[in-house]
């Protein structure tokens, strides 16, 4: 493999990470434009429903650079779109442009793309390189290829616990992680399209669910509440973020409230994972309770588990979820509380 083509990739993929959290349910994508050596043109896509990568690295050559488009080679983290969506084909795009050659991170699985952007490439006369940096590639799209492979969203489960193992007391919220590790969760919820929370922890937290630590957009809340027991003047009610409440499809249900029913006497997990297939909700971010967590794990339905262990807390109380599988990777610590990330 061509060290060059590494290099420009790394490019794409730095580009296309700039818009975490902006782009689902689309992949993120980054494309550059090189001639000899010298990148012309550079793009990311930025926002759901406006323009690709590839367009944006296009529009971003220069007038007097223009005429060497027919000469250079762009490099695109995933497999340039061959279908209308929102937006226009970038195959098309690229034919029209005449670029000659295109090396692509890796092949998008999604159906309406999959293989078909190289093959109308191809037929067009277009040198099409693929594989390079592709582990890397489908790293930073998990949860668009989770969402289109799996037919579920991708699932972080996410809790803090104390030295001694527990969440919280009793009937009381507890505190654990401190003021830095508070924003890294913040950060996570930016990076995610949904945020879930049972009846439980709704009731005693009275948690917001919402991005105030980070910069970019509130994850849609996600409320577990089979018979709206969570009152209405409680913080997920608000207008700050969109939300859902998961309830009994026996449950009455009052003006003004987003439910989704479900068969509380059946599976729940599966029926879950389905409705928000449905919905197009690429990845959720489970933050409680230890029961909620638990389901979650017991069903094998998760893909990372970020947990916390801060300096403090409580002594006893309710006992933090046991994971009954996983490999343990990245391992950091802030100002004392030790995060560890698990993969399923």
């Amino acid at each position: 493999m061509d060290g060059t083509h590494e290099i420009f990739m790394q490019r794409c993929l730095q580009l296309a990470s700039l818009a975490s959290g902006f782009t689902a349910p689309n992949p993120m994508v980054g494309a550059v434009l090189v001639h000899n050596g010298r990148v012309i043109g550079e793009g990311f896509h930025q926002i759901y429903g406006q323009a690709h990568a590839e367009v944006n690295c296009v529009n971003s050559v220069s007038p007097e650079d223009r005429q060497l488009i027919p000469e250079a080679t762009m490099y695109v983290s995933l497999e340039p779109c061959a279908h209308h969506g929102k937006t226009p084909p970038c195959a098309d795009l690229i034919i029209r442009e005449r670029i000659p050659q295109v090396v692509i991170g890796c092949v998008d699985t999604f159906s309406a793309v999959s293989g078909k952007g190289i093959e109308k490439l191809e037929a067009a006369g277009v040198k099409v390189v693929t594989g390079v940096l592709e582990q890397e590639c489908r790293e930073l799209n998990k949860r668009f290829f989770t969402y289109h492979e799996k037919k579920r969203p991708y699932i972080v489960l996410k809790w803090a616990q104390s030295p001694q193992g527990y969440i919280a007391h009793d009937n009381a919220p507890a505190m654990i992680s401190n003021e830095v590790t508070n924003r890294l969760v913040h950060r996570w919820r930016s990076e995610e399209m949904s945020i879930m929370v049972g009846t439980r922890t709704a009731l005693i937290d009275n948690p917001h669910l919402n991005n105030r630590l980070w910069t970019g957009l509130s994850p849609i809340r996600l409320i577990l509440d089979p018979h709206l027991k969570v009152p209405a003047d409680y913080n997920v009610h608000d207008m700050n973020a969109l939300s859902f409440f998961i309830t009994d499809k026996q449950t009455p249900v009052p003006d003004r409230v987003n439910v989704i029913p479900l068969d509380f006497t059946a599976a729940l997990i599966p029926q879950l994972m389905e409705v928000l297939h449905q919905r197009q909700i690429l990845s959720v971010l489970v933050e409680g309770g230890a029961n909620l967590l638990q389901q979650f794990i017991d069903a094998g339905c998760w893909d990372e588990a970020r947990v916390i262990t801060g300096k403090r807390g409580p002594q006893s109380g309710l006992r933090a979820p046991q994971l009954k599988q996983g490999v343990p990777g990245e391992i950091i610590t802030l100002d004392g509380d030790a995060i560890i990330t698990y993969r399923n």
